[in-house]
């Protein structure tokens, strides 16, 4: 499932009657007036926190997400995963559970993020050279043959696993 939204909807509790009812962020009994239900579970308003920048989620909206184990803000899903979910390369979407690769803000399957001139895929640490939304190899920039002899390749940036990302 690629786009996990999950409403974390307030839900009153009237009396204390939640006894019984243990937070899924705490492990601790829910005492409170109010809680929050998500991703079937309650929790304490205080501890449905996003994983990235930590804001409670219930004070800031009605609505979470959640991808790759992560609990997110709508910020912080789409800074991390883009607006579609999908893959810039193929268009197909990315599974929560599987690796990505990142450049210049779009995010790519391991197996898609190719160069476009040899088709040979590029893993975490090899250099490449993103043109006009096309990813390159250091061997097969464009122009890089006369760029070679005046210039020090550029080191490729933003690559990086999803799960490393905060």
């Amino acid at each position: 499932m690629v786009n996990s939204r999950v409403e974390a909807s307030a839900v009153a509790v009237t009396g204390g009657s939640s006894s019984g009812r243990s937070c899924a962020g705490c492990g601790g009994r829910i005492a409170d007036r109010f809680l929050l239900f998500s991703m079937e579970r309650y929790w304490h308003t205080r501890c449905l926190k996003c994983s990235c920048c930590h804001a409670q989620l219930g004070e800031i909206g009605t609505t979470c997400y959640s991808k790759g184990g992560m609990i997110l803000c709508k910020n912080d899903y789409i800074r991390l995963f883009g607006h579609s979910g999908a893959c810039s390369a193929c268009g197909q979407s990315i599974p929560a559970s599987e690796m990505v690769m990142r450049a210049q803000g779009n995010v790519y399957h391991l197996k898609c993020f190719t160069c476009a001139t040899c088709r040979n895929r590029l893993v975490p640490g090899d250099r490449f050279h993103y043109v006009n939304g096309t990813i390159f190899c250091e061997h097969d920039r464009p122009g890089g043959a006369l760029l070679r002899s005046h210039l020090t390749p550029l080191q490729g940036n933003g690559m990086m696993p999803d799960q490393k990302v905060c």
